[in-house]
C-alpha cells in the first residue's frame, strides 16, 4: 500500500509495480485519486486498509498517516516506510504504548514487538529509518534532479502566492 499518490507516491507506486508487487493507493484528492485509478492502481482509503496490508509505504508528507493504531492493527512482519517530505507520516512514538517492546535488529532497522489484543494475537512490524525518509536513512538520497525539481517547485508555488497575496492586498 502506498498512502498519497502526489509525485513520490507516483515514482514510489510505478517502481513496485514495475518490480511485480500490487499495488493499492490511498489518496484523499480525488484528481490525484482519479490519476491513480486511471493509471492502473486500486484506490482505496486508508481507514480500515493499512492495517490489513503487508507492506505500507507513506509518500505524503502529511501528520499521522500511520498511526499507532494503524501499526497495531496491522499484518505480523509488515513493513513500514515513508518516503514523503518529512518524518511526519509514521507515528515513530509506539513505544512508549503499553506493552510494545521496540528491538533494533539493525541500523535503521527496528522491530515493534506488540502483545496480544482482544481477538488479535501478538504480532511484530519492522520500521525502516524510525519513520524518517527511507531514501535518505537506508540508501542513497535522492538524484540531483529530485531536489533541483523539488526546491524550483517550492519557489513558484512562493512565488505565486506572494503574488496573489499582494494582489488581494
Amino acid at each position: 500500500m502506498v498512502c498519497g499518490y502526489g509525485d513520490v507516491g507516483k515514482g514510489s507506486s510505478h517502481s513496485l509495480r514495475g518490480m511485480g508487487a500490487r499495488v493499492i493507493v490511498t489518496e484523499i484528492d480525488p484528481i490525484n485519486a482519479l490519476q491513480a485509478a486511471m493509471e492502473g492502481f486500486e484506490v482505496a482509503t486508508n481507514r480500515g486498509h493499512a492495517g490489513a496490508r503487508r507492506h505500507l509505504c507513506t509518500c505524503t508528507g502529511n501528520l499521522d498517516i500511520i498511526t499507532l493504531e494503524h501499526m497495531k492493527a496491522m499484518k505480523d512482519q509488515a513493513l513500514c516506510a515513508t518516503s514523503a517530505t518529512s518524518i511526519r507520516d509514521s507515528d515513530g512514538q509506539a513505544q512508549p504504548a503499553a506493552g510494545v517492546k521496540k528491538i533494533n535488529i539493525k541500523p535503521q532497522v527496528d522491530q515493534y514487538n506488540f502483545p496480544a489484543d482482544g481477538n488479535k494475537p501478538a504480532h511484530s512490524i519492522f520500521v525502516l529509518a524510525e519513520g524518517r525518509l527511507v531514501n535518505l536513512g537506508c540508501a542513497t538520497g535522492h538524484p540531483s534532479f529530485v531536489m533541483s525539481n523539488s526546491f524550483s517547485n517550492q519557489t513558484l508555488a512562493q512565488l505565486i502566492f506572494g503574488e496573489s497575496r499582494h494582489v488581494r492586498d
